[in-house]
């Protein structure tokens, strides 16, 4: 009799089981209840599927609905295997290729069979139905580890090029496994290299949480010079009620795109002609002055002192930073020579010298840092620059303001002693938390660790991850309030960082700050100071930025009020709309005094009826009305229309004013 299995639970009881025993029989003998509820189980840490059997002592946590993050993985995994196989059923000749979860629901890639041609939106209807039939049809799923060439030879002969190459190319020695659904020999048995885990049927899946989105083109692999597939999205939740969620979530999302918004208040646009550059209209660029203006006076009086660098730097000093490793595809470079102006010849010669466009501007802060003798007295020196940046990122990544190839980071860069970082980081902390909270986000904040591939010693990346952990500690910020969490793998390959994620008015994050503990960059640049001990010292260089970017947080903030920017924001703060020509002159007398008490306002004395104007001027997200005819011209008032109110207040121009001009104030200001 083979030896008995130690499987420790949660809570510290072991049990001792016989070799392929499954998790679920495990919660068989906990109980009926938990036997039902269990969808998957964690062992040692992995998550694996509640039939698959243990083969070692081991630790299990079983998985149930109420673990929504393993919960919603698995979900999502399996509706994309649904969803392939409903396609193949319904569209013989189609081949596979893969589909992941993503983080609201699942995508597969197609290659239709030629004859047929691309999937288009009105395939989808037939394919959900048919996801729905397989569903309720309750198909076991099942693991199988399969040898490689056989699984190459399988898929060979079934016609799946794509699949047959996926797997000669995995690594050798890995584990080659297959998902079932159905039954093995059944007339509908359907299989897909993965390596799970899944569901132990397709049953557990509901019907009606699940909805099949949208078909677009996408090259195999990624790479242009690949076959185009046809890739067809979809969302998928745990229930109805999730999904009626997050649909009513795109569909506020929709409304609130910063792109449709931007374009109908006249704030920027984009064309090919600049690819993923921002051509910012007036109002637009008075917002972007509005944020330049507040983030100047929270960095004035935290210390900061602005520099300004410049956009070309040499290829050499790229190189010597490690960018030009990490960055260079991302990076665009120029010859440093006149471009040959004849019609013969080429262009550039080959013996030209390189620069490139700054993607960041930390290399060019530690040459700032390192011009005169720096003691140990002048730190923290803390250098902050609105520094333009340009990347090449691939037409297909741009996204609005979201993602584009040139951008204005409000970066900057804290030089401190080893013993300085733990205040300053805290001090940072204590200003994003300020600037976020006026903007009216609340925000969690992470620690991303140390990636696989990383410059530095193992000392150095123990001392920067325990010194950001001191400082969010400081900060009281390690706390689920705060959704403190741990990132294994995704710091910079040059420094660890915290990130702060936002979370907005519809409930979507985004990761926009940062502060980093590099010592990086200032030995590979030779940066240093003289310490109290007469001897030269490495500084600390903390990396920290609050907006990211100034193109992508305007974004985000069009979408956060959705257009409708607090006062202080707004590009036009008050409109004087005049009902009757009789009240033009006083309009004008109310314009002025406006103006002079610094209210950005115009005026409307166009011919049009009043509720035409007001509901332009609604539209146009303009936060103040100030409606004027005979009687207010009479009695020196105006009627104030607050946007968004159904109401009017009948109030003197003096209170009228003054009213506003308390409300256009900046934050930091009142």
């Amino acid at each position: 009799m083979s030896a008995m299995l130690k499987i420790t639970l949660p809570d510290g009881n072991v049990r001792e089981v016989a070799p392929g025993t499954t998790p679920a029989d495990i919660a068989a003998a906990i109980g009926p209840g938990l036997a039902k509820a269990a969808i998957a189980a964690r062992v040692d840490g992995e998550l694996r599927d509640i039939n698959r059997p243990l083969e070692q002592d081991a630790t299990l946590a079983l998985v149930t609905a109420k673990d929504e993050a393993d919960a919603l993985e698995l979900a999502r995994h399996d509706f994309a295997h649904v969803l392939a196989e409903a396609v193949q059923a319904l569209f013989p000749g189609t081949q596979i290729t893969f589909g992941p979860s993503t983080d609201d629901g699942f995508y597969y890639d197609f290659a239709p069979n030629p004859e047929r041609g691309p999937f288009t939106d009105e395939d989808l209807p037939a394919i959900e139905a048919k996801m729905r039939e397989i569903i309720a049809a309750n198909k076991p799923l099942r693991r199988e580890v399969i040898a490689r060439d056989t699984l190459i030879a399988q898929w060979q002969a079934a016609g799946e090029t794509f699949k047959a190459q996926w797997a000669a190319e995995l690594p050798q020695g890995e584990e080659l496994t297959v998902y079932h659904s159905g039954a093995p020999d059944s007339a509908d048995s359907w299989y897909d290299m993965c390596r799970g885990p899944h569901l132990a049927s397709t049953g557990r899946l509901d019907p009606s949480a699940f909805k099949l989105t949208r078909v677009s083109g996408a090259y195999w692999r990624g790479d242009q010079n690949n076959a185009m597939l046809s890739r067809i999205y979809g969302t998928g939740w745990l229930n109805k009620k999730q999904l009626a969620e997050h649909l009513t979530r795109l569909e506020e999302a929709a409304k609130r795109d910063h792109r449709k918004l931007g374009a109908e208040m006249d704030l920027f646009h984009l064309q090919q002609e600049a690819h993923g550059s921002v051509f910012w209209h007036p109002k637009g660029y008075l917002i972007w002055r509005q944020l330049e203006a507040y983030m100047r006076r929270a960095i004035d009086d935290a210390g900061y002192r602005e520099v300004k660098t410049p956009q070309v730097m040499d290829a050499r000093q790229w190189e010597t930073s490690g960018h030009w490793g990490k960055y260079r595809e991302n990076m665009f470079v120029i010859p440093d020579e006149v471009p040959n102006v004849d019609d013969e010849g080429p262009l550039v010669s080959d013996d030209a010298d390189w620069m490139a466009l700054k993607p960041m501007n930390c290399p060019a802060h530690v040459l700032i840092f390192r011009q005169g003798i720096k003691s140990y007295r002048d730190l923290p020196m803390r250098l902050y620059e609105n520094g333009c940046c340009h990347r090449n990122e691939p037409h297909g990544a741009l996204h609005g303001l979201m993602r584009v190839r040139q951008f204005t980071q409000d970066d900057a860069h804290i030089f401190c002693r080893e013993d300085q970082i733990v205040e300053e980081v805290r001090a940072f902390c204590a200003l994003a938390d300020r600037i976020y909270k006026d903007f009216g986000f609340t925000y969690s904040i992470k620690l991303a660790l140390r990636p696989e591939k990383r410059f530095g010693s193992e000392e150095m990346w123990d001392k920067a991850e325990n010194e950001l952990r001191a400082a969010v500690a400081a900060a009281g910020l390690n706390t689920p309030e705060f959704g403190w969490e741990e990132l294994p793998g995704e710091g910079a390959f040059y420094a660890p960082k915290l990130e702060w994620h936002l979370t907005d008015a519809i409930g979507r994050t985004w990761q926009v700050g940062t502060i980093q503990s590099d010592r990086v960059l200032p030995e590979r640049l030779d940066a240093s100071y003289v310490g109290e001990d007469g001897e030269r010292h490495r500084p600390v260089m903390l990396h920290r930025a609050i907006f990211g970017s100034y193109e992508r947080f305007i974004g985000i903030l069009i979408e956060h009020y959705a257009g409708r920017f607090p006062a202080w924001l707004a590009p036009v703060q008050a409109v004087v709309a005049t009902i009757v020509s009789d009240a033009d002159e006083y309009a004008g007398d109310v314009l002025a005094k406006l103006r002079a008490a610094g209210i950005r306002a115009e005026a409307d004395l166009r011919n049009e009826k009043i509720n035409y104007k007001v509901r332009e001027h609604s539209l146009a997200k303009v936060p103040n009305l100030l409606v004027v005819g005979r009687r207010e011209a009479e009695e020196g008032k105006v009627a104030l229309r607050v946007l968004g109110s159904e109401r009017q207040s009948f109030l003197s121009l003096d209170e009228a004013i003054s009213r506003l001009a308390n409300e256009a104030r900046a934050p930091d200001m009142l």
